[in-house]
């Protein structure tokens, strides 16, 4: 019946239906029954399986036999549905049975393991009830065992004191120290059971038993020592036992006898070099170190073998005698400083420290870390002088040597050593003394920078040994910096704090003063120079070649070009006269910029080993930062005078370029007289100084761009100058510029064998101010056929102009003022729409209503500019 009904709903009410699956359900369907058959897929299209099926009319006569076959299959498919949906009727009846079974059988489990839990519990009270016994009985054992091992400590300790008791008497001091050795550590386990009156009893008796001890040997030692020294080889072993007892007892016991022996070691040196005798004084210090190595060895042989080696009692008695020493000499320093000079104190401070080094050497200084806390040691550079070659910078570490203090590192003894404790024990009383030392250090230095100041007074640098060798620093550069070396260590062996601060100002005052009387004030004055033009071709020489060469000339305008000519020169001869520098003005400049160079690197080297010397908590304090600006401005003040001498030497041409008659000028040649004039400036000038300045090549390429900045600046400032100038007189003056422009370039390497490549920065430098010269003369040269278009080719080439700039520009071409201020107006327009990014029709508007403005050359000269680049790529 239920069969029937499932076939019923499937015929009424699926079977016509089309059902839609999600796609989750139809790749899950795909994964699990894969097929192929277009049947099956999702995207199934009845139409395009039919004409696949049925392509052409003719398949059509076999439709019956499709027809059957498919009917054929839904009859199966049919049939295979009604089994599964019969199939799963009885699916929930099932279901529900498994779950029953399930819950029985967790019921059962359930029981089970309640059973397991009783039993479980069951056997472990079992348990307990058997091993209950076995504990106590554990317990006691434990008990017995601890009280056994606590009687038989408290026989050894009662036995122990009793024994002690009985050795104290004898004084049978080997036998106490192990004795009571264990009795204190049996001592230790009773700790917790002091509130017991006999455990405290004992403990009482202990201490009292140390007490005498300590009293005892204390009495011992002091009788032994009442006379001239222990006699009896007993008495030496019983005292060294004695010792053995102090090591065990308590520790205020070992160091009062400690302190009291070494006093009584010293009490004969106090009454030897006590104030009122002679040997007290400084001059006489080395006799207070030989008597307390004689004493150490007498010590060591008579007395060192009843001392624990341990104890470093020859180390005590040594500290302590530096101790001694140093208050006393601290007092008799502070009544008598009067007395006091600089070559005593060195005498003193070199005895003491080489005293101090031998202590440093023979003893670890263990003593003195147990007696306070000191400093740990640290490491530092050994402060030993080392030779180099005269003439070097005594600051800077040879390679040699390096080379040598790396194959001495490669052994166990290094270049750095550990600093002793013993070092400065006694010196450090002299330290507020040294100020005696600085000062006379300050005289020494004064002596020597007078002596400097006469030596160069006298000699000067030699001109005939700058043109062979080149300039070298002055030798009192050296000398005073090797006395600056010797100076810094002697005091870095005296003392690192203050006077070594000291020190510093002394080093800073005297480096200040020879910057000033050593250098800046033996540079030449120009009124006090004499004048080169003798080495130089004269400017008539030059007038007569130039005139010879323009009569050769066919042009009509050449009778009057000479006659400027001739006039113009004659201009610049008498300006030529102006004093210059000589060639010993020059050396003696370029020397004092190389000494000062080679004092500007030494000071810093200098500072580096100051802050190196002195205390870490000094360092900060050190500055020479003053000192080396003075010889930087030094170097920049001779820079200065070089590039003002050959500037001064440049602007007899530069005027003459400026008074030119560049209107009429009627045709371009070669290169002008002027250009020929600075070039021969140039190759005279720059050899000289460049060989001068071999050792500082740096100063040179500085000087050469210092000198072509000014130089551009001038040259522009001249070419303002040339008004009017014609077409023709612009074009010359281009072809000038570009020869100028060319010897610049090659200004650092002029007159050189070897083809040196100027620095980038310098070349760069040269072709944007040449350019702009340049520039201005092509603006000049400019023939535009309209105002509008003049501005707009001067704003291109002239981008950064501004209307003063371009006001002297329409001065050079020639410009009534009365047109000037029509241009003047149009180019502020021009920068304005440029500024403001608009068109340029504001330009065409004025143009054409100012047609009749500017009157502006041919149309056919605008082709000179190109043909004048033509000339000059032949002539480069």
């Amino acid at each position: 019946m239920a069969a029937q009904d499932v076939d019923d709903f499937l015929d009424d009410e699926l079977i016509n239906q089309y059902i839609v699956f999600p796609p989750e359900v139809i790749a899950a369907i795909d994964q699990v029954f894969p097929s192929q058959d277009p049947l099956d897929r999702a995207d199934f299209n009845p139409v395009d399986y039919i004409n696949n099926l049925f392509p052409t009319e003719q398949s059509l006569s076999n439709i019956e036999e499709v027809i059957t076959d498919f009917q054929g299959k839904i009859r199966h498919l049919d049939s295979e549905i009604k089994s599964c949906i019969r199939s799963q009727s009885g699916v929930s009846q099932d279901g529900a049975a498994a779950l029953e079974e399930a819950q029985r059988a967790i019921c059962q489990l359930f029981a089970r393991i309640k059973d397991i839990r009783a039993k479980a519990e069951k056997s472990e009270h079992t348990v307990r009830e058997i091993t209950r016994d076995i504990k106590q009985l554990d317990i006691a054992k434990r008990n017995l065992t601890s009280a056994i091992t606590t009687l038989n400590h408290l026989h050894f300790l009662v036995f122990g004191v009793d024994q002690l008791e009985s050795l104290c008497q004898k004084r049978q001091y080997s036998e106490i120290a192990s004795l009571l050795q264990g009795v204190s550590r049996v001592m230790e386990h009773f700790t917790p059971y002091l509130d017991i009156p006999q455990v405290k009893q004992l403990a009482d008796q202990l201490d009292q038993i140390e007490k005498r001890l300590g009293d005892q040997i204390s009495s011992d030692f002091k009788e032994a020592f009442s006379g001239s020294g222990p006699k009896q080889p007993s008495t030496l072993t019983q005292l060294s036992e004695a010792c053995s007892v102090l090591n065990v007892i308590e520790p205020r016991f070992k160091r009062e006898i400690m302190r009291w022996f070494v006093s009584l070691q010293l009490v004969e040196y106090s009454h030897l070099f006590q104030e009122s005798e002679e040997n007290a004084w400084l001059d006489r210090i080395d006799r207070r170190y030989a008597w307390v190595k004689r004493h150490l060895l007498s010590f060591e042989e008579r007395m060192g073998r009843i001392f624990p080696v341990d104890w470093e009692m020859s180390e005590r008695i040594a500290v302590e005698f530096c101790n001694l020493t140093r208050n006393e000499l601290t007092k008799i320093m502070a009544k008598r400083v009067n007395e006091i000079d600089v070559k005593l104190l060195l005498f003193t401070l070199q005895k003491t420290t080489q005293f101090e080094e031998l202590l440093s050497r023979r003893f670890t200084g263990l003593s003195m870390e147990e007696l306070g806390p000191t400093e740990k040691p640290k490491k530092v550079e050994s402060t030993n002088p080392f030779e180099e070659p005269a003439g070097k910078n005594p600051f800077e570490e040879e390679e040699e040597s390096e080379n040598q203090v790396s194959s001495v590192q490669d052994q166990p003894t290094t270049e750095l050593r550990t600093v002793s404790p013993f070092h400065g024990l006694i010196s450090r009383c002299f330290e507020n003394h040294l100020n005696i030392f600085v000062e006379s250090q300050d005289k020494n230095m004064a002596e020597l920078m007078d002596r400097f100041v006469a030596d160069l007074k006298t000699q000067g640098p030699s001109l005939a040994q700058a043109e062979i060798e080149g300039c070298c620093v002055l030798p009192s550069c050296a000398d005073l910096f090797v006395f600056y070396k010797k100076c810094l260590l002697q005091c870095a062996q005296l003392s690192t704090g203050q006077p070594m601060l000291a020190l510093t100002s002394v080093f800073k005052k005297y480096l200040r003063e020879y910057a000033s009387r050593l250098l800046q004030s033996n540079l030449p004055r120009p009124n006090n120079a004499s004048s080169i033009a003798p080495v130089l071709p004269s400017m008539s020489s030059l007038t007569k070649d130039f005139t010879r060469e323009l009569r050769d000339l066919s042009s009509a305008g050449a009778a009057g070009l000479i006659q400027n000519f001739q006039s113009l020169l004659k201009e610049g001869d008498i300006s030529s006269n102006s004093p210059r520098y000589t060639k010993d003005d020059i050396a003696r400049i370029c020397t004092i910029l190389t000494t000062a160079e080679y004092c500007l690197e030494t000071t810093q080297q200098l500072e580096g080993k100051l802050k190196e010397k002195v205390k870490p908590t000094l360092a900060d304090k050190i500055d020479l930062g003053s000192e080396q600006d003075l010889f930087g401005s030094v170097i920049s003040q001779c820079i200065q005078l070089l590039v003002a001498d050959l500037e001064g030497a440049c602007e007899p041409a530069l005027i003459t370029m400026a008074k030119t008659a560049w209107q009429t000028w009627e045709s371009v040649g070669d290169q002008s007289q002027y250009v020929t004039l600075m070039t021969s400036q140039f190759k005279h000038y720059i050899p000289f100084i460049r060989d001068c300045l071999t050792s500082s090549r740096k100063y040179f390429t500085q000087f050469c761009m210092r000198f072509v900045n000014a130089f551009m600046a001038r040259f522009v400032q001249q070419l303002y100058k040339c008004k009017p100038v014609g077409v023709v007189g612009a074009e010359q003056l281009l072809l000038d510029t570009h020869m100028l422009k060319t010897a610049l370039l090659d200004l650092p390497s002029v007159g050189s064998q070897v083809a040196r490549k100027p620095p980038a920065s310098y070349s760069k430098m040269v072709v944007k101010g040449m350019t702009r010269a340049e520039m201005i003369l092509k603006v000049v040269m400019d023939a535009s056929d309209t105002n509008a278009k003049y501005v707009a080719h001067y704003t291109r080439l002239l981008p950064d102009s501004d209307p003063s700039e371009f006001q002297k520009i329409l001065d050079m071409k020639g410009v009534r003022r009365s047109d000037q201020q029509l241009l003047v107006d149009l180019f502020r327009a021009h920068q304005t729409s440029q500024g403001e990014q608009e068109d340029n029709t504001p330009y065409s508007a004025v143009s054409t209503s100012n047609a009749q403005g500017m009157p502006l050359s041919p149309d056919h000269e605008s082709s000179r500019i190109k043909k004048l680049e033509k000339l000059i790529k032949r002539r480069l």
